[in-house]
């Protein structure tokens, strides 16, 4: 029952202070930045926490889980248009059965609104922007993933708790400054501390492969998910959503393979370079 924007809030503080606690411990040395170099990445984290839980609370899961499948081909669209990149066509073709897979496990459960649509579509914009920039922020300020993170998470805080009165209670009953249980308060401490390795590991991926990269590990956390339900809380799986699980993972072990391979290749051609 705890407010769900809060919590991310909560999350967010939880991981400035694991990362205080990390650079006094000596793990990083904060690098001086500018606020408004970090504002677009702030903006866009809580825009893509915003609009995700709109769109989830405004659409069936199925669609909520088929708009999130688009992030990773709108990223590929962002990173073609706006930075240059080029993605072989073996690579965009490795989206087909992924997108195909995540259609086939949401079959029974879209259902589509115009309100859903909305926020549904910003949603998946605004995540692409955000995963997009936390690469593209690390190369261009020259920093590492706990450098960003230590800038960008008390400011994406700050930014929340303006934002959490117009969605979400703040005192009372249900709000974050209301009464809470001790057993509640423990629970989500710790589902801090997991956000806070959860935030970490998201900055450190994107920074040192690739926001499409990151978006692949996303389907295979999906796909486990669902085979883990089935093998350890004996959840219902259809033939339809084996089907979708099978075909997201061999498009999952098609872009990895077409990625190894690419690395080979640049890594012989900078060895046969004079």
């Amino acid at each position: 029952g705890f407010p769900n924007l809060s919590l991310t809030l909560v999350h967010f503080a939880i991981t400035w202070l694991g990362l205080y606690l990390c650079q006094a411990l000596g793990a990083f040395s904060p690098k001086s930045l500018q606020p408004s170099q970090v504002l677009p990445l702030a903006l866009s984290f809580c825009g893509f926490v915003v609009f995700t839980n709109l769109s989830l609370q405004s659409n069936t899961i199925g669609t909520y889980q088929l708009a999130k499948a688009m992030t990773t081909p709108v990223i590929v669209v962002i990173q073609s248009l706006a930075y240059g990149k080029t993605f072989p066509l073996r690579i965009k073709l490795t989206l087909v059965p992924i997108t195909l897979g995540v259609f086939l496990n949401s079959y029974y459960d879209v259902k589509f609104s115009i309100l859903g649509i909305v926020f549904a579509t910003l949603g998946v914009l605004v995540t692409s922007l955000y995963q997009v920039w936390v690469g593209a922020k690390q190369h261009e300020l020259q920093v590492n993933s706990m450098q960003l993170l230590y800038y960008q998470a008390p400011m994406s805080s700050a930014m929340l708790l303006f934002i959490i009165p117009f969605f979400e209670p703040v005192f009372g009953e249900g709000g974050i400054f209301g009464p809470w249980t001790l057993s509640a308060v423990i629970m989500v401490l710790l589902s801090g501390i997991i956000a806070f390795m959860v935030n970490l590991s998201i900055y450190w991926i994107i920074g040192n492969t690739s926001p499409v990269t990151y978006n692949m590990f996303g389907h295979f956390k999906f796909c486990i998910t669902l085979l883990g339900g089935c093998l350890l809380f004996k959840d219902p799986l259809s033939f339809n959503q084996g089907l979708g699980i099978l075909c997201t993972l061999l498009g999952i072990l098609a872009y990895t393979h077409f990625k190894l391979s690419e690395q080979e290749s640049n890594k012989s051609k900078l060895v046969q370079r004079p």
